[in-house]
């Protein structure tokens, strides 16, 4: 299995050792790859997430500038950040996007923010991650105005509807379903993950958030990943092997990875 979205970082886990022992049991449980997102926890979690991917040769990064840390944003920290894309082990762009329902950065700067990294990862030929809450609608109209979808858009932790989701399908567009699908109030989500066709279909656990059932009230941590691959196979009809073959497939086709990393 590979958790398409974790963020792997020293400061929630207990530094370094913490991280590896993380790791550690994510292979035992047969998750045997993982994508730390370098974004979220301020500028400097790109830094730390690429230092985690160089220090496991299964684990790759991406790294980018979350909306709630928009208001961080400078030209040279901007500059850092992408020189830190061009590394072998960074795979992607993001997370990014807006976020409207904390707006823990003024609005007009996450648009801004959110447009220069589009730029940047179509610049480099990078798919993005992204992140869209209570945006209305608009996180999908930047990305057709700045024509990201020629290079890969990933909509992680996806929590819209289904009707939006065969929006961004249509659009070449790709859906990340966390651990929230386990839950048994989140009834639109488990009719997403029903729908979303197979090819464009991935799962992640979005550690240390959103533990799936039967773990909730833990940090989440990538070795759950196996609970939401469960819990969407059932919801298909499939085979939890077969999904297992599909989503990795399809996780590898868009971060374009390498089977042998």
């Amino acid at each position: 299995m590979i958790d398409s979205h974790c963020h792997l970082d020293p400061s929630v886990f207990g530094g370094d050792e913490g991280v590896d022992a993380v790791i550690a049991r994510a292979h035992a449980a047969g998750v045997t790859q993982m994508l730390t997102v370098g974004s979220g926890y301020g500028f400097d979690s790109a830094a730390r997430a690429l230092a985690v991917a160089r220090r496991h040769p299964n684990v790759r990064a991406s790294v980018g500038l979350h909306p709630h840390d928009a208001k961080e944003f400078t030209d040279a920290r901007f500059a850092d950040l992408l020189g830190m894309a061009d590394a072998t082990e960074v795979l992607a762009l993001g997370e990014m996007g807006l976020d409207f329902h904390y707006d823990s950065s003024p609005r007009d700067q996450q648009r801004m923010v959110f447009r220069e990294q589009l730029r940047a990862a179509r610049a480099r030929a990078l798919p993005v991650i992204i992140h869209d809450r209570d945006s209305g609608g608009e996180t999908l109209r930047i990305l057709d105005e700045e024509g990201a979808w020629d290079t890969g858009v990933l909509y992680h932790c996806y929590t819209g509807d289904v009707a939006q989701m065969h929006e961004i399908v249509a659009r070449g567009g790709y859906i990340s379903i966390p651990g929230i699908v386990t839950f048994k109030n989140a009834g639109e989500m488990q009719l997403v993950a029903q729908q979303v066709p197979e090819d464009r279909l991935l799962v992640e656990t979005d550690s240390p958030f959103l533990t799936p059932v039967p773990h909730r009230g833990k940090k989440n941590e990538p070795a759950y990943v196996a609970h939401t691959l469960a819990c969407v196979a059932r919801l298909r009809g499939a085979e939890p092997g077969a999904l297992d073959a599909a989503t990795t497939a399809t996780t590898r086709r868009f971060f374009r990875w390498e089977a042998t990393s």
